[in-house]
């Protein structure tokens, strides 16, 4: 019998997902955070940034979401590599999370690499 083991999202940044990454993966189950860039209803695709970088996220299992345009979101799914290496989300938890600081993520994002590192 095949394992249906979900996994749990490693956490990244916008920027950890680049082609040289050991997160840009096929099927690599990740956490990511941004704000909402922009959001297509009929495809179910957004797009979120932090910085300068950007992901796609498909959200088409996504219910009783409401996006919006400039708001922050946190998604939890399976990064799918298309064939131009683009990678884009397959979201299966999303939740939007307006009123994080986001330097203050990132900051404890870096402080628990270094805890993972050193044990």
């Amino acid at each position: 019998m095949a394992s249906s083991e979900i996994k749990s999202g490693v956490l990244v940044s916008l920027q950890d997902l680049h082609q040289s990454s050991p997160f840009f993966r096929q099927g690599s189950s990740l956490r990511v955070i941004g704000k909402l860039h922009e959001y297509s209803l009929q495809t179910g695709l957004a797009i979120i940034i932090d910085g300068s970088c950007t992901l796609k996220v498909n959200t088409e299992h996504l219910r009783d979401l409401t996006f919006l345009v400039g708001s922050v979101y946190q998604f939890i799914g399976e990064l799918l590599i298309q064939p131009d290496n683009e990678g884009v989300l397959q979201a299966r938890v999303g939740r939007n999370v307006d009123g994080i600081d986001l330097n203050l993520y990132h900051q404890s994002l870096l402080l628990l690499r270094q805890f993972q590192a050193n044990n």
